[in-house]
């Protein structure tokens, strides 16, 4: 599969980028850079390959391997009544510079 450049053209419109001609080569030419690459790891043989659950010790200190504790600060004891209240809707919206009473009202920032 090959990323044309209406491809990327539309991609830019829907996310409301204005793309130069050279941002806009750049990016096709990086989109199917990847999917070059996506389609190089697809022929690789990964039948006698275990799956893995976890490929990084992040969320876990295991004693065994040295340097795993530097990611203990990851875990955190549950706490059951830990959580704070939010503050009441009606609350909210009181403090609001522009509302309809039950909605916040902002200034429209996307124009189309």
């Amino acid at each position: 599969m090959k990323v044309a450049d209406k491809d990327v053209a539309y991609v830019a419109d829907l996310a409301n980028l204005e793309l130069t001609e050279e941002e806009r080569a750049l990016m096709l030419r990086d989109l199917n850079s990847i999917l070059e690459y996506i389609e190089r790891l697809r022929e690789l043989e990964t039948d006698k390959v275990a799956p893995m659950a976890q490929v990084s010790d992040r969320h876990a200190v295991d004693q065994s391997r040295p340097g795993s504790d530097r990611f203990a600060y990851a875990i955190r004891e549950d706490v059951k009544d830990g959580l704070r209240k939010s503050l009441p809707h009606d609350e909210a919206v009181k403090n609001a510079p522009d509302t309809d009473g039950t909605f916040f009202e902002v200034p429209k920032v996307i124009e189309r």
